[in-house]
């Protein structure tokens, strides 16, 4: 087996920022979040791995399919999970893109479609999230359930309520005073419900963005 390094490039900074993802995966080169024309810049640099788990949604053009599509036609390999990289990755494993984690396995079999389930607003300069992703809401607040700080209906009243609000003013606080307000819980339970969700948070995207660098790493030797 060759054991040369492929050259590797990882796009994220959103749901894992650069020094968190380079202590899984130091050997690569990290980009920000990816948008049009990115990996074909990366594949004309001569990258042959490249992971996408950020991306730009709507700011500017989305990395496009025909370039990812070109880019593994090249024999460049492509990894993708948790947020931009989950939705294409769902859309072109067909084509040979390699995908990882939960949130691909969600849009890979049509249980979640929108792309504002993963979408955030960030920071513009650091590219952290200044929102929560719908993909996190919902899991934590299933969460919350089971461990029976909400029930059953109350869950499934508030995941409508995130679902409806707009993805870059998603958050716990504004979910839980929204929901008292409507009455869909008392104050007391939305206090408990916000500490419950700030101190365990169902990160899943962090979790899936994980998954797909240490696929990466996986696959850096060969």
């Amino acid at each position: 087996m060759n054991k040369s390094k492929l050259k590797t490039l990882v796009f994220t900074g959103t749901s894992i920022s650069h020094h968190d993802a380079k202590n899984i995966l130091g050997e690569a080169t990290f980009h920000p979040p990816v948008f049009r024309g990115n990996v074909e810049k990366a594949v004309r640099e001569g990258y042959k791995l490249i992971g996408i788990i950020d991306g730009v949604f709507f700011s500017r053009s989305a990395v496009a399919h025909k370039e990812i599509i070109r880019a593994i036609e090249a024999g460049v390999t492509i990894i993708g999970g948790c947020s931009m990289g989950a939705l294409r990755a769902s859309e072109l494993d067909v084509h040979g893109m390699i995908g990882v984690g939960k949130i691909y396995g969600l849009y890979r079999d049509g249980v979640i479609e929108d792309d504002d389930e993963v979408a955030v607003a960030t920071n513009p300069d650091t590219f952290e999230p200044v929102s929560s992703p719908m993909v996190n809401i919902r899991e934590t607040l299933k969460a919350a359930s089971h461990e029976g700080i909400i029930d059953e209906e109350s869950c499934r009243l508030l995941i409508d309520l995130a679902k409806r609000t707009h993805y870059g003013e998603r958050s716990y606080f504004g979910i839980t005073e929204e929901a008292s307000k409507q009455m869909i819980i008392s104050g007391e339970k939305a206090s408990r419900l916000l500490a419950y969700c700030r101190d365990k948070e169902t990160d899943l995207k962090k979790q899936d963005a994980i998954l797909v660098l240490e696929k990466v790493k996986e696959l850096m030797s060969r």
